[in-house]
């Protein structure tokens, strides 16, 4: 399988400050991604000011890498842009703060007309599920993702090789 590194097309635009993916943004998540196959992957470590309790990722944290990671499936792999429509999220256990890096991994599980569901797994640093979400999203055409919503086409997102 070949891993393309997935790359931000919205730096340098004028107010791009996203919380879930601005690396100019230094109180946000800061995440990148990476294409693998069926997969939309981010490896992350979570820094202490994002924790609940003592040592715990916050759930609101939690949620938002679902969300995040589940909208550049939609650039990258859908190719166009869309809105979170639903997300459904279960913790199944603990996300620690200082136990390393976490994983996320994203994939289509159904596409009906403009409706996307996407299938993400929060995984932490021993590789164990500790939170799963279902996000739908609400797809635009790619006329109007690039017209409304800043999309500047899928080749944007990779290098040409």
């Amino acid at each position: 399988m070949i891993l393309r590194k997935v790359k931000n097309p919205f730096r340098g635009l004028d107010g791009y400050n996203c919380f879930g993916c601005s690396p100019d943004n230094e109180n946000g998540l800061n995440l990148r991604f990476v294409d693998e196959g069926e997969y939309l992957t981010a490896s992350w470590t979570p820094k202490k000011y994002f924790q609940g309790y003592s040592n715990l990722l916050h759930g609101g944290i939690q949620s938002t890498l679902i969300d995040e990671i589940a909208s550049w499936y939609v650039y990258a792999k859908l190719k166009t842009a869309g809105v979170t429509s639903k997300l459904e999220v279960r913790y199944k256990r603990p996300v620690f703060t200082d136990k390393g890096d976490i994983k996320l991994k994203a994939r289509l599980i159904e596409m009906r007309r403009n409706l996307a569901d996407i299938e993400v797994e929060l995984l932490d640093s021993d590789g164990k599920i500790c939170v799963t979400g279902t996000v739908q999203y609400f797809t635009f055409s790619e006329k109007v993702a690039r017209e409304k919503y800043w999309y500047p086409g899928s080749d944007a997102f990779f290098d040409t090789e």
